[in-house]
């Protein structure tokens, strides 16, 4: 399978390329030019709105993973980079391979859970409604971005994502300074699920997705078991071999992070790989401890 990848020095874009080529498939780089990486890859320059179709015909696959970090404190500029550098990138991309005459087969676009809000003990399959907050938002247009190709015939999938476990970037390296000194806690009551998926089940994911054409639309790639925070924050203690006895109440995390901590940190979404499931996917790692094992394993 010939495949493009944007985002591919990503937390998720590096070993999805590594496992395609170790899996015997021709894989193109998507790049910003100017870049270290643009000497191997094809450029495009979304905020600008440039890419030539050329460069983008002739692939059977498309991976779209690019966006602005956002586990960083949210100002209003950046709020604007967060939901810009996916609207903007995702209608560029999306759009330019539907006027291809011969457009991929399959488009995989990132998405994420926040999709769903703040949703309590709600179970959420790929069906339920979206949220209301900003996170909310974001995805949903996000992801509307991407249906140009649908319309044209590309089989659209948006991958709605859990916290990625990985020592090599996300969240987890940024939760593991205080745990290690002892000082680990539950944030806020404790009560709110977070989902969460180990890196090799992501890039597994995407992989089962591009060949499994019977998939479309969302899709929730996280772990089927959705752990509380105060589940994640005792194994996490565990696997460290630390004390986790301190905690953040919830006025301290808006205070810490404000609205990213609200939405990221306090939100609760108890979410249900239901597609993923039905279609026989097979995890590496279903249960939380295992998968921190392997994450933290050096």
């Amino acid at each position: 399978m010939k495949t493009l990848v944007s985002g591919s020095t990503g937390l998720i874009g590096r070993a999805l390329v590594s496992h395609l080529r170790d899996a015997g498939h021709e894989v193109t780089r998507l790049v910003r030019p100017g870049t270290s990486d643009s000497a191997d890859g094809v450029e495009w320059d979304p905020a600008n709105g440039l890419l030539d179709p050329d460069d983008v015909e002739g692939f059977d696959a498309v991976v779209h993973l690019a966006g602005e970090s956002i586990n960083q404190r949210w100002t209003d500029a950046t709020k604007d980079r967060i939901l810009q550098s996916r609207v903007q990138g995702t209608e560029l991309l999306a759009g330019t391979l539907a006027e291809l005459d011969e457009p991929p087969e399959v488009l995989v676009s990132a998405s994420a859970v926040g999709y769903y809000g703040d949703r309590g003990d709600e179970w959420l399959p790929e069906d339920a409604g979206a949220g209301d907050l900003f996170i909310s938002d974001v995805c949903q247009q996000w992801e509307d971005a991407s249906q140009v190709a649908s319309e044209n015939g590309v089989r659209v999938v948006n991958i709605r994502t859990g916290v990625v476990l990985s020592d090599e970037g996300g969240a987890l390296p940024q939760m593991l300074p205080p745990f290690k000194l002892g000082l680990g806690g539950k944030l806020g009551s404790g009560d709110q699920f977070m989902p969460w998926v180990a890196r090799e089940d992501v890039v597994g994911a995407i992989a089962f997705l591009l060949e499994h054409e019977e998939l479309s639309g969302p899709v929730n790639v996280c772990a089927p078991n959705p752990v509380r925070n105060t589940e994640l924050t005792d194994a996490l203690g565990d696997v460290l071999g630390r004390p986790t006895v301190f905690f953040v109440p919830a006025f301290g995390v808006r205070l810490l992070f404000g609205q990213m901590g609200e939405e990221l940190l306090l939100a609760s979404d108890r979410v249900r790989p239901a597609k993923l499931a039905d279609a026989g996917f097979e995890w590496e790692y279903e249960e939380l401890t295992p998968a921190l094992e392997h994450a933290l394993r050096d």
